[in-house]
């Protein structure tokens, strides 16, 4: 016997509860589809998963402020922010269009894709995050949660712009080794929560 699918708003309300698991079901009802929206322009895979992540990422961590009426809207909005950055960063020429096909794609919901996540694997995720160096922690927070860029962190750290890339590329490998068994999306919306 299943419960009724749980409609965006309500998850929202839950969400700005602090409701992990409500928080979990968006991200299961909609990761997908941005994922794919994203590596349609950006071809990389992990480019992709991690423009879909900070979307995610954003929305869990301003969920007080943020006011969504429409998350189809929104999380398309998001993803092509996303995409955009990545891109003007490597200096790509910037040409997205979304087609009405791909709104249509987001405004149907399919609560078959909606799963909540293992509470025992959220655990031991954060136990590894935990493993890393307080150093490590603390760029790795301002680069993935805070979105600093390693510049800034490093002029607000005193340290060189190398180093913080270093610390980010071994918290991420140190993650990766840790994750290696895990389901990647459970996995990776945890280290970007």
């Amino acid at each position: 016997m299943h419960n009724p699918p749980i409609n965006d708003s309500e998850l929202w309300l839950a969400i700005r509860n602090d409701d992990e698991q409500a928080f979990a079901a968006l991200f299961d009802r909609y990761w997908i589809r941005l994922y794919k929206t994203a590596l349609r322009y950006l071809k990389d895979r992990e480019a992709s998963e991690e423009a879909v992540h900070d979307v995610f990422l954003n929305i869990w961590n301003r969920r007080h402020e943020l006011e969504i009426e429409s998350f189809p809207n929104f999380l398309l909005t998001a993803i092509r922010y996303q995409v955009y950055n990545r891109m003007r960063a490597v200096k790509s020429p910037v040409v997205l269009t979304i087609t009405d096909a791909e709104i249509s794609e987001l405004l149907d919901h399919n609560a078959g894709e909606s799963r909540i996540k293992d509470q025992e694997l959220l655990h031991e995720l954060g136990q590894y995050l935990e493993q890393l160096p307080k150093r490590c922690q603390e760029i790795f927070q301002m680069s993935r949660i805070d979105h600093l860029s390693n510049q800034e962190i490093a002029g607000r750290l005193g340290i060189s712009k190398r180093t913080v890339e270093n610390q980010i590329t071994m918290a991420l490998k140190h993650l990766r080794v840790c994750l290696k068994h895990a389901s990647v999306m459970v996995a990776w919306w945890y280290i970007f929560k």
